[in-house]
């Protein structure tokens, strides 16, 4: 698989608690250069980089994010404010507790209702599949294909484990054709990436893939 075609499904990342505008400014400069699905940042910065990147790259921030477990009104609200600041795209994190304690209508009822403030943007739904079990996974396919949201993503990054192989595979078995997949967390390598492309992720959460490239460079 081309460099590129495994950039082109990158949404670049940068999530840390510490990063700055310049550092967020320094991955806008990079998403435009390489030609990346997207920058995924902190909603903070979210207007900023609007305003310094305008049209030329796609802007995806985080919701509820990393933990999940705050009220649907505030991921609601959250996710508003976020499309009314330049967002593109919104990766929301389900309240896992909720799943856990088979509250099923309230994990898909939140996931609607934050499909329904994105309108035409895309949704992308962070399940955290290094908390679940497999039990867990299958059930949040069923939940996301039949929620309206357009992908499904493994992880925040910010747990116990990030995307892995297993996960990807189980996914493509078990959600309906309107749903892709996102697998993000502990991206490592080009080798990783196309593996994962391969298994039939269609978007790569990474902070790494960029990096790798540029140091191909130098």
């Amino acid at each position: 698989m081309d460099i590129q075609t495994i950039l082109s499904a990158c949404d670049h990342t940068l999530l840390l608690q510490t990063a700055t505008w310049e550092e967020i400014k320094a991955i806008c400069d990079d998403a435009k250069k390489y030609k990346t699905a997207s920058i995924c940042i902190p909603p903070c910065y979210v207007k900023l980089a609007k305003a310094y990147v305008k049209d030329e790259v796609k802007i995806c921030t985080v919701i509820g994010f990393p933990n999940g477990n705050m009220t649907t009104a505030a991921k609601v609200y959250e996710t508003k404010d976020a499309l009314d600041n330049g967002a593109d795209e919104i990766d929301m994190v389900i309240n896992i507790g909720m799943l856990r304690a088979k509250e099923y209508d309230y994990v898909s009822n939140e996931i609607k209702e934050i499909k329904a403030a994105c309108g035409k943007h895309i949704l992308k739904v962070i399940i955290e599949t290094c908390l679940l079990t497999e039990e867990e996974k299958i059930k949040m396919c069923e939940i996301v294909t039949e929620s309206g949201a357009d992908f499904i993503k493994t992880s925040t990054g910010f747990s116990t484990g990030g995307a892995t192989f297993e996960d990807v595979a189980l996914f493509v078995a078990h959600v309906g054709p309107n749903i892709k997949i996102k697998a993000a967390g502990g991206i490592a390598s080009l080798d990783d990436a196309t593996k994962f492309m391969e298994l039939g992720a269609e978007r790569l959460g990474t902070s790494r893939v960029v990096k790798i490239v540029k140091s191909m460079e130098d």
